[in-house]
């Protein structure tokens, strides 16, 4: 696990570096689950984006090429923020900051995103209450697809001791739970995508 970062004993980022990816079947996971956002994020048709957990950004800055829209990033890393901050990326902002004290006055966006969070958060209702106070037009979401992700790692011979379980995941959610936890804290899901091994959902808030 030469990739996994730890900071203040949290696991940062991406435990393995989707965008150097050796494996071939691993590499058309990652094609899989990028073709489904970015068909998603076209269906949305944002005018501003905030990424919540944007890590080292390799989806923010793909978003940022593809979109000519403002592009806000942030993320509780205080290693891997700074590094997107020195590129100087025109129209695109990023900033340290926990999911739990994001505020509507300063990090609203018309679409938020929030991909591959969730699953390392120890209270993803709280978390998902404050998405929800942002008040997106849209929200696109993501979390690995249980329990079809680890049985993949167990079938790869990953994290064998952890019965698959990829280090940072504290969460763990079938497609079916995940649309219940969101539609159970504020959310209506509208679409549902699959992407093998993720589920992937566009949302909008509605009243609690």
């Amino acid at each position: 696990m030469a990739n996994l970062k730890i900071e203040n004993e949290i696991v940062v980022g991406n435990v393995e570096d989707k965008a150097n990816l050796k494996n071939p079947i691993g590499v058309r996971l990652v094609e899989q689950f990028d073709a489904t956002f970015f068909r998603l994020l076209d269906q949305v048709k944002p005018e501003s984006i905030h990424e919540v957990g944007c890590g080292e950004g390799r989806l923010a800055l793909e978003m940022h090429r593809r979109k000519s829209v403002y592009l806000r990033g942030t993320d509780i890393s205080e290693v891997l923020i700074p590094d997107l901050k020195s590129k100087k990326i025109k129209n695109t902002s990023f900033e340290t900051k926990s999911i739990y004290d994001l505020e509507p006055t300063v990090d609203h966006a018309d679409v938020i995103v929030c991909c591959e969070v969730l699953e390392h958060l120890d209270d993803p209702v709280k978390a998902l209450r404050v998405l929800h106070s942002l008040g997106a037009r849209k929200y696109i979401l993501s979390v690995p697809r249980e329990p079809i992700w680890r049985i993949l790692n167990m079938a790869r011979l990953k994290y064998l001791p952890d019965f698959g379980n990829t280090p940072g995941h504290f969460q763990n959610w079938s497609s079916k739970g995940f649309v219940k936890l969101l539609e159970t804290n504020g959310f209506r899901v509208e679409t549902i995508k699959k992407p093998l091994p993720w589920t992937m959902v566009v949302a909008e808030t509605r009243e609690y």
